[in-house]
């Protein structure tokens, strides 16, 4: 599924500008304020990766090897050192980004091969050591999330028949365990890069010993799944269980599946996607989870199309969602939608949404639609 992650550079593009302006106010009315107001990123790159730490500080990471930062809530973005410049850090793309605070940041690059790499900063992005490079020439990376600097998963297109789903643990270097290795991959499955969503992870616990528990979202031409993989190691025994949800209301296409997976603590997740090369076509676009992701049911209100990320707002206690055509939000865990825009987004991290030839906004609360 390598070059469908590749062509999500540049699918759709162009329907930002196709759409409609919005008419001009009559003399004496003051223009509405938008829901997502926009930011001057200071690049024309393809942005998918958006981590934002405390509304003040956020990374964001795209296609030419191109990272920002900003420290002041979006008014200012930093564009970064490229990482491994003198090289070729110029021809990666950084599909995510994760973030500690304004001097730590993880940036990971998506592609064939080794053109999949982790790099970290400590100091603010002036410089970047390489923490990994994907050794295996048919990988491909799709997700990084991590719950510290140490602990997290990393994941990607399947490896030698094998789902890729690895346990990530960083301590004088990267170790990564495949924690999948014995489950079969269906014909063409994949997890999709699109908005370095594809995996979601419970809060980690510490009362009955540390437990890591994470969901893998894929879809391909044999449907999609939901892979749910737990592993209790602080007591004994140390256990680890694996379980995987069939869920067929999401296309069974190339370019068909879930991008993008979220829970809300560990029983209530939203599930998104569709096919990209139907933005506008809202059928098998979202789906919703009330018991940790091992049953799926279909949105009765979709959104208003193909969606490539999804985030649950505590602030404001709802979902939203988005895609190349817009975005939508849901006050019901995901049952009904409701369309908010239709502008071009690629990913999310509330408050702060990215999408192609810089795009970068922020979200503004006030502007949403009363329940």
């Amino acid at each position: 599924m390598q070059a469908i992650r590749l062509t999500l550079l540049i699918a759709f593009a162009a329907h930002a500008a196709a759409q409609s302006p919005a008419p001009a106010p009559m003399q004496g009315q003051s223009q509405p304020q938008p829901i997502w107001q926009m930011q001057d990123s200071g690049t024309t790159a393809g942005l998918r990766g958006i981590d934002n730490v405390d509304g003040s500080v956020a990374w964001a990471s795209g296609t030419g090897g191109v990272v920002l930062k900003t420290t002041d809530g979006g008014q200012h973005w930093q564009k970064c050192a490229i990482p491994d410049a003198a090289t070729d850090g110029a021809t990666l793309d950084f599909r995510g980004v994760q973030a500690w605070d304004a001097h730590t940041a993880i940036v990971m690059a998506s592609g064939p091969g080794e053109k999949s790499r982790l790099y970290k900063t400590t100091d603010g992005c002036k410089s970047w050591v390489v923490l990994l490079s994907n050794e295996d020439k048919d990988g491909f990376w799709d997700a990084l999330r991590l719950w510290t600097q140490t602990d997290g998963f990393l994941a990607g297109d399947p490896v030698d028949g094998h789902p890729f789903l690895s346990e990530f643990t960083s301590w004088n270097g990267v170790v990564l365990d495949n924690t999948l290795y014995d489950l079969n991959a269906t014909k063409g499955e994949g997890a999709f890069a699109a908005s370095n969503s594809s995996i979601a992870l419970a809060p980690f616990r510490t009362r009955d010993g540390a437990s890591r528990e994470a969901w893998l979202a894929t879809g391909g031409v044999s449907g999609s799944r939901v892979i749910h993989y737990q592993h209790f190691n602080g007591g004994e025994p140390e256990r680890c269980s694996t379980s995987i949800a069939a869920v067929g209301i999401f296309p069974k296409t190339a370019n068909g599946g879930i991008f993008s997976i979220d829970f809300k603590g560990d029983r209530h997740g939203i599930a998104v996607g569709g096919d990209y090369a139907k933005p506008n076509d809202p059928t098998g676009t979202a789906a919703w989870s009330s018991d940790g992701g091992a049953t799926w049911t279909a949105s009765t209100t979709p959104p208003h199309g193909y969606r490539s990320t999804v985030q649950w707002s505590q602030s404001e206690k709802l979902w939203i969602t988005a895609g190349t055509n817009g975005s939508d939000l849901s006050r019901d865990d995901g049952r009904t939608w409701q369309p908010l825009d239709k502008g071009n987004w690629n990913a999310l991290s509330l408050p702060f949404i990215v999408g192609p030839k810089g795009r970068i906004a922020r979200l503004n609360p006030a502007t949403l639609p009363n329940p």
